[in-house]
């Protein structure tokens, strides 16, 4: 077997394999709905004057609303509120951001991104803050 040929193809397995064992992850709604209801929904609740309910939005609107990145009339950053930071700086009071408190940011940002597309006005679930 011609030398070059055997370090590509090797090269080319190895390439596959490592592709192969790296894994998406996929979104669990479910942990997204308890994170928005316990915190968000609490949080709007106490703070801003009442809920926000997911099917007040279509899923597109959702999307473009997490892109930005803009929360409180654009004066924080959405991501803000999924940090570790904040679950760590609420969680004495919060038993879903304890129980959340060590969820990487983004699987989590993950997690709402799911529920909210389920719970949108176009959504498979329209939800309502409960």
């Amino acid at each position: 077997m011609n030398p070059k040929f055997s370090i590509a193809f090797a090269t080319a397995l190895v390439a596959l394999t490592a592709a192969g064992s790296v894994q998406a992850y996929d979104p669990d709604w479910k942990r997204g709905r308890v994170y928005y209801r316990m915190v968000c929904t609490e949080c709007h609740e106490a703070k801003a004057g009442g809920a926000i309910n997911p099917a007040t939005k279509t899923k597109a609107e959702w999307a473009a609303y997490i892109q930005a990145d803009k929360h409180a009339k654009g004066k924080e950053s959405l991501k803000h509120y999924v940090s570790k930071k904040y679950r760590d700086s609420i969680k004495a009071t919060n038993k879903a951001a304890a129980k959340f408190a060590d969820v990487p940011e983004q699987e989590l940002l993950e997690d709402l991104k799911a529920f909210l597309n389920k719970g949108a006005k176009d959504g498979d679930a329209p939800a309502k803050c409960s």
